[in-house]
Formats: structure tokens, C-alpha cells, sequence
């Protein structure tokens, strides 16, 4: 017997050796909640682990972050109080556009502060757009909603808008906003593949979102590969900086098919049910923990993915020192 592909296996140093994937800290990026009239933080009961900041907390947490030399942090923000049109979503003195200024403060030039550009948290009715007079999103009515938010997050700071809400043309419409409104340097990131998944659970306790129903009708369905190509491509061709597949881990061909086609950077987000669900398992005994949370996070990047959004973010980083 002469291929012995085993030889390459024999030991931790050959492994590493070899290895043809690799996590590095700077690829990690941290999704944070920040809770308007927070004083302290508070505990999210389906993430483990995994709290609503305060501003205190939050200025902490990025600290910790830099530190270790996560890439960047990506922030939601919680609000007190809701409408139909999302209006703290474009208050300078909303919750996240606050948190912005504090975090771009506290972080300097450390790490790149992210901000989700999507009215779900904001609106009473919970959903990512606003609404129409028989209850359906209105795409084009949301796209005018997008281009307020993507002022005034670019005025607060934010140094990479994450378009979340999957309304058609969202891309171009906060490109052109930008661009007009004297922030032709902020990058876009476009949640361009974004499934309609089960997986997101637990983020709805986290963002104490309004929903009822569900967002079948603007994000992708879970039965389509081919479409989430057509997505990514959409997000490039329309000024996308860099794009995003969400979630990962059922996602792995959609990841690695856009990795494949796309000329920018590609992303993808270990969800809050991914994360929920390793955290159970483990704390059950039925799983390895740091191994099952090292290969869940390997598995993506080597599907394709740049970089990684994840909970694990801070704790794998620290492990990676």
C-alpha cells in the first residue's frame, strides 16, 4: 500500500500542519443587544450566556472584544417603546443609534462597530417593514424607511450598515441614500441569502420582538438553493460591500455556492438557534461543548465564509489566543 492518507493524521502538530481551514479572532464578529433603560444585564433565557446590555455593560463587552481581537461587533437595539412606522429606528436619541456613538468611543480603530439595519425591533406589529392598509409589508414603503435609517446610523457612526429586512431593492435604495447624503464611504453589508428558518427563535426573546405570523413573503424559502445565488448576486450587482447567508450551518451549500460566485466578501451568521442548541445539548452531557462549538464555527469557514457572525465570538477568540 503506498497512499497512506493517515501519515497526515498522526499528531496534534500534523494536524495543524495540515490543516487547510482556520479560525483567526479578527474573523469572528459579535452580535450584541443593547436594552434601552437597562441598568444592568439582563439574562436571555433561551441563550444561555447571552444578555440585553446596558450602555455600561455594552462599553465592557467591547472592551473584552478588542482585547482578544475579535473583527467587529454587530449591534441591535432593544427599545421601550413601539409604533407602526419603526420611529426609533431614525431617532438620533434611539436606543441604537445611542449605543452606536458610545460603541464607535469605547472601540476606536480596535474593531469595526456593525449596526442591523431592519425596523423589526422597532415596530409594533414586529415585522421588518412597514405595512399597508390590509396588513401586508410594503416593500416600497420600507425602502423609504431603510434610507432614514441608513442616515442616521452612518451619522452616529456606524462604520458598516448590516441591511437586514430582505425587501426588494433595499441595496441600491440605501446605496443611492448614502451616497446623496455624504456618506459615500460607508460600506454596506447585505443580508442577501436570509431564509424564512426556525432557527431564529430565540432571537425574538433577545430583541423582544412584537411579531405575529411569520416573514415568509420576504425572506427566502429553505427549499430554495438556486435563489439564494440569484440573492447574493442582486446584493453585488446593486453596491453590496460585502454579503451575507443567513443562517449558516442549514445553509453550508447556499454558503459555499456564494462563496463561489461572489466578488465580494461573503459572511455568514451561526445563528441563536444554532447557538441555543449547542448550549443545550452540552449542558445535558450529550455533546463536547468546545468541540462542538470549534467545528460548528470551522464548518463555516470552510464552506466559504470570510467571516463568521457568532455568540461564541469572544470565547472562541479567547480560546484562539
Amino acid at each position: 500500500m503506498i497512499i497512506r492518507p493517515r501519515r497526515l493524521r498522526q499528531s496534534p502538530a500534523m494536524r495543524r500542519l495540515v490543516a487547510q481551514t482556520r479560525v483567526h479572532p479578527g474573523e469572528l464578529i459579535l452580535p450584541m443587544f443593547v436594552r434601552e433603560g437597562a441598568t444592568e444585564p439582563l439574562p436571555i433565557s433561551s441563550m444561555p450566556g447571552v444578555v440585553q446590555h446596558s450602555l455600561d455593560s455594552m462599553r465592557r463587552a467591547i472592551a473584552e472584544a478588542a482585547e482578544l481581537g475579535v473583527g467587529g461587533i454587530m449591534l441591535f437595539g432593544v427599545p421601550e417603546h413601539k409604533d407602526a412606522v419603526g420611529s426609533g429606528a431614525t431617532d438620533p436619541n434611539g436606543i441604537l443609534n445611542v449605543a452606536t456613538r458610545a460603541a464607535v468611543a469605547e472601540a476606536g480603530d480596535a474593531l469595526v462597530v456593525q449596526t442591523d439595519l431592519c425596523l423589526d425591533e422597532f415596530t409594533d406589529h414586529g415585522h421588518c417593514g412597514v405595512l399597508d392598509a390590509d396588513g401586508r409589508v410594503d416593500n416600497d414603503a420600507s425602502l423609504l424607511r431603510y434610507r432614514e435609517m441608513a442616515i442616521a446610523q452612518a451619522a452616529a457612526g456606524s462604520q458598516l450598515l448590516g441591511l437586514s429586512g430582505m425587501m426588494d431593492g433595499q441595496v441600491a435604495a440605501v446605496r443611492d441614500a448614502l451616497d446623496g447624503g455624504g456618506f459615500s464611504d460607508t460600506p454596506i453589508l447585505g443580508y442577501a441569502a436570509k431564509y424564512a428558518s426556525a432557527f431564529y427563535g430565540p432571537f425574538r426573546e433577545a430583541v423582544a420582538s412584537s411579531l405575529s405570523g411569520d416573514r415568509k413573503s420576504y425572506q427566502l424559502d429553505a427549499a430554495n438553493r438556486r435563489e439564494g445565488v440569484r440573492e447574493i448576486l442582486l446584493d453585488v450587482a446593486e453596491g453590496a460591500d460585502i454579503v451575507m447567508v443567513k443562517p449558516a450551518m442549514s445553509y453550508l451549500d447556499v454558503l459555499a455556492d456564494a462563496a463561489a460566485t461572489s466578488a465580494v466578501p461573503v459572511w455568514a451568521y451561526q445563528v441563536s438557534g444554532e447557538y441555543a442548541m449547542i448550549e443545550a445539548a452540552a449542558a445535558h452531557g450529550w455533546i463536547d461543548r468546545r468541540r462542538a462549538i470549534e467545528e460548528s464555527v470551522i464548518s463555516i469557514r470552510r464552506a466559504g465564509a470570510d467571516a463568521v457572525l457568532t455568540y461564541f465570538a469572544v470565547e472562541l477568540a479567547r480560546w484562539l489566543k
